[in-house]
């Protein structure tokens, strides 16, 4: 039996084991943590970096957002013909030169490419793409392709390998929402805290399958090991706890947040900033981007809280004087189909933009555009390895080695200005 416990502010708490001190090191605990690790190792979760480093906030598009009426090639006429529903005239378009155009509702994000501060990077894929949501996004996640993954996200490694370096006050990365936390932040000897909200935490430790076998072997051995993993985990708990509590109460001059869910984690992280954490990265996830029927409305909306949080975040940087260490990036598990359904909607695709907000970026369109005439299957070929892409932000942002994080050789994508 796997050991499972849960901790809720205001509930209880539920072993499987008749262990007293473990309920006792849980019962401080005041914030979530979503974390794995096999019963032989204990966890080492207080892995940092200094106050002066860069920051990356990564926002997930979930559901595959359609990335031609994200950024519309307003000039093709394969466009127009592929979609006589779905296509939005040129006339509507935020413009960015005399190729593409943004969908209106990005108003925000427009405002950041008159900045130069908006980084577009398109036909981002992998080989031989996967249409599965949760497959995809695995693979987004893993940075592996083969069948049998293993739960580690790349996050999670690029954490767990600061972990050997150093230490510090705050967790390496956290992640914001009500969802499960993404793979991508996994990691067998490392707990990231997944925060609910600053008003209200929730503290949860699932053991692995792979450990249940040794954990019959011998119950006390795997008491004392859980025991262990539970001390390192409470103690990131209780400093996460410390440091929300603190810019929750503290006057940081952070606001102009628009008030929907997404925009208030990204509120709660520039809160966050702004009393100089040492997080280094931060996740979030918007979803509904699924949009096979009545997709107008629905993309417009997603469209904008995401072009609004966003925006919101960057100008918040600007004015407390962070704008130079914080990078926005977001993503999606896939593109959608160019030619759109019988449902006003759009089926799940392959090739999509990626998207980049914040200082230093080299310039606004980075990549090859996909042919909308040479498809494969229906679906735009991807130009740029979505792991190029990683390996650009990993060497030229968080000043970390790329392949021991991604797997394998990469070469990164040239994101960044050169001084």
């Amino acid at each position: 039996m796997p050991h499972r416990i849960a901790l809720h502010k205001h509930g209880s708490i539920k072993l499987n084991r008749r262990d007293w001190h473990v309920r006792s090191l849980l019962g401080a605990a005041a914030i979530g943590i979503q974390g794995t690790m096999p019963l032989w190792l204990r966890a080492a979760a207080d892995a940092v970096a200094k106050q002066d480093e860069k920051v990356l906030v990564v926002v997930q598009l979930t559901g595959g957002n359609d990335g031609l009426n994200t950024v519309v090639p307003f000039r093709e006429d394969a466009y127009y013909r592929a979609r006589p529903k779905l296509a939005l005239p040129a006339d509507r378009l935020l413009k960015l030169d005399d190729q593409f155009g943004l969908h209106p509702a990005m108003t925000g994000l427009r405002d950041l490419v008159d900045k130069g501060r908006f980084s577009i990077v398109h036909g981002v894929g992998y080989p031989t793409p996967n249409r599965s949501h949760f497959e995809s996004m695995d693979v987004w996640h893993s940075c592996q392709q083969k069948s049998r993954r293993e739960r580690e996200g790349w996050i999670g490694r690029w954490a767990a390998s600061l972990g050997m370096k150093a230490s510090g006050e705050d967790s390496p990365a956290i992640h914001f929402g009500q969802e499960v936390q993404p793979l991508a932040l996994a990691h067998r000897r490392l707990a990231i805290p997944s925060i609910d909200s600053i008003e209200r935490f929730r503290l949860r430790v699932d053991l692995p399958t792979a450990s249940q076998e040794e954990a019959s072997n011998s119950e006390t051995a795997g008491e004392e090991d859980l025991v262990g993993f539970l001390e390192a985990s409470t103690q990131t708990a209780l400093r996460a706890s410390a440091r929300m509590s603190e810019a929750f109460a503290r006057d940081t001059d952070v606001n102009d947040f628009p008030s929907h869910p997404f925009g208030q984690k990204l509120k709660a992280i520039a809160r966050l900033i702004a009393v100089g954490a040492t997080t280094r990265v931060y996740y979030v996830t918007l979803d509904g981007f699924d949009t096979h029927s009545q997709q107008p409305a629905a993309h417009e909306g997603l469209l904008r809280q995401w072009s609004e949080g966003v925006s919101a975040l960057v100008r918040q940087m600007e004015a407390i004087g962070q704008a130079d260490r914080v990078l926005v990036m977001s993503f999606s598990e896939f593109g959608r189909r160019v030619a759109e359904n019988a449902s006003e909607g759009t089926d799940h695709g392959a090739a999509a933009p990626m998207f980049f907000a914040g200082a230093s970026l080299r310039q606004l369109h980075l990549g090859q555009t996909p042919s909308l005439e040479a498809l494969d299957d229906g679906d735009l070929k991807y130009q740029v390895d979505f792991r190029s892409v990683y390996a650009g932000v990993l060497e030229g942002w968080l000043g970390t080695e790329s392949p021991m994080v991604l797997g394998g050789e990469y070469s990164p994508t040239e994101l960044f200005a050169t001084s």
